[in-house]
């Protein structure tokens, strides 16, 4: 995977939890139709089309809130089986229908496939930023090498000295 960088982290910061909102049917039941709760089915696909991302057209996005062209790739999939329910069940329509719809299933599976990639993403990237010795938060000491775990503050068995405890 070439990892593309973002430009735009805090879009990113609320692309993923979209994708995983759309990804999980419980989710959706127990948050999207609790009209006491802020987010629905149109907050999220205003995030993913509208606002941080356009699931419709995701190249643009790369090296913006996508990392990849398997996210570019996965996130077009996603736009075109929401595009399809969307097509069955019409815009106005009310997240039930929607989450009732025959196409809602493909919707599900294309965000967990999404969902996936974006997660082993980031957590490549960070295991990158940590591994060239970036900490957060950015204010905890400085690295030692244990002897038991590689690179840590502080060994969990070991101690400071990196002796078994």
């Amino acid at each position: 995977m070439t990892d593309h960088g973002i430009a735009l982290p805090h879009y990113r910061l609320h692309v993923v939890p979209a994708v995983v909102a759309l990804a999980s049917p419980t989710w959706q039941r127990e948050v999207w139709l609790d009209p006491d709760q802020f987010e629905d089915l149109d907050y999220t696909v205003h995030v993913l089309f509208d606002d941080f991302c356009d699931a419709n057209n995701p190249r643009p996005w790369l090296g913006q809130c996508l990392r990849s062209e398997e996210e570019v790739e996965l996130m077009a999939r996603l736009g075109a089986a929401y595009g399809a329910v969307q097509d069955s069940v019409g815009a106005a329509a009310r997240d039930e229908a929607y989450l009732d719809s025959p196409g809602w299933s493909a919707v599900v599976a294309a965000a967990a496939r999404l969902a996936q990639v974006l997660v082993a993403n980031d957590h490549l990237a960070l295991s990158k930023l940590h591994d060239a010795g970036h900490r957060w938060p950015l204010d905890t000491k400085p690295i030692m090498r244990s002897a038991c775990r590689g690179p840590v503050a502080e060994c969990e068995r070991c101690g400071p000295s990196g002796r078994t405890r």
